[in-house]
């Protein structure tokens, strides 16, 4: 089952389940870097993507996709762990993707979680990225409060790579992923919402019902910074793509 409808000028494709379409966003990836092999990827964390990895690991392995010239750079990373901490985003992009796959380790970057000086340290993300040539494609998954990457309700337009404090939410909803709630840090570096919308493609993916209603406001409500997703309809080349329980709040009539 497929349905593509344009709602508010982004284009939505809706597939039965989450497996299928994290195989849609895998092949959206593979299409742009088989359509430029020097591809920026910029890519999410978290339960999201991660069947999205698995495909693009399984057609990389049976060279339908080669990973070899692409650069990658990471929305995000908690504040206070380094790249060995097993809950660093750094650590989940090795186990994830990149240790299985022909990508150079020397072009992932994922933000400094123990950067000594942390401003300085966003600023010369933002510079590397604009060195890079600028994101070709971005990933995102979609936070139950509308956040994307770690951009909170509230974050300004024009926001760029930084540091931000976690809601109670989502710190609540990331302690999945620790031995404790108290171990989930509080701070974290992310790209802004200016940077993201600064990628030539964006693609969103967002799986079950517990995202409908985020993905309903984010299709269908205002444009505001409340609800920081709903600010990719101010870009021209959004792919949202939703398993049926996500579209599930969606007005498709």
């Amino acid at each position: 089952m497929i349905q593509t409808v344009q709602i508010n000028g982004m284009e939505t494709i809706v597939k039965a389940d989450a497996e299928q379409a994290s195989r849609l966003v895998a092949d959206l990836i593979a299409a742009q870097v088989r359509g430029k092999a020097d591809s920026v990827l910029g890519l999410a964390t978290g339960g999201t993507p991660v069947q999205t990895y698995r495909q693009l690991i399984e057609m990389n392995r049976s060279g339908q996709v080669d990973l070899s010239g692409v650069t990658s750079f990471n929305l995000d990373e908690y504040i206070g762990l380094d790249g060995d901490h097993p809950q660093s985003f750094r650590a989940f992009m090795n186990e994830q993707l990149f240790d299985h796959v022909n990508i150079d380790p020397a072009r992932t970057f994922v933000p400094d979680g123990c950067a000594a000086d942390v401003a300085a340290h966003c600023a010369k993300y933002e510079s590397m990225i604009e060195s890079a040539g600028g994101i070709d494609l971005q990933l995102l998954g979609l936070g139950h409060n509308g956040h994307i990457a770690f951009n909170e309700p509230g974050s300004p337009r024009d926001s760029r790579t930084r540091q931000v404090d976690l809601t109670p939410e989502t710190i609540e909803k990331n302690a999945r992923f620790f031995d404790a709630i108290d171990d989930v840090p509080c701070h974290a570096i992310t790209m802004g919402i200016a940077t993201i919308l600064d990628a030539r493609q964006i693609v969103l993916l967002a799986t079950g019902a517990g995202k409908a209603d985020a993905v309903a406001a984010m299709l269908q409500g205002p444009i505001d910074e409340s609800h920081p997703a709903s600010l990719l309809r101010n870009h021209d080349h959004v792919t949202v793509v939703l398993d049926q329980d996500a579209a599930g709040g969606l007005r498709l009539d």
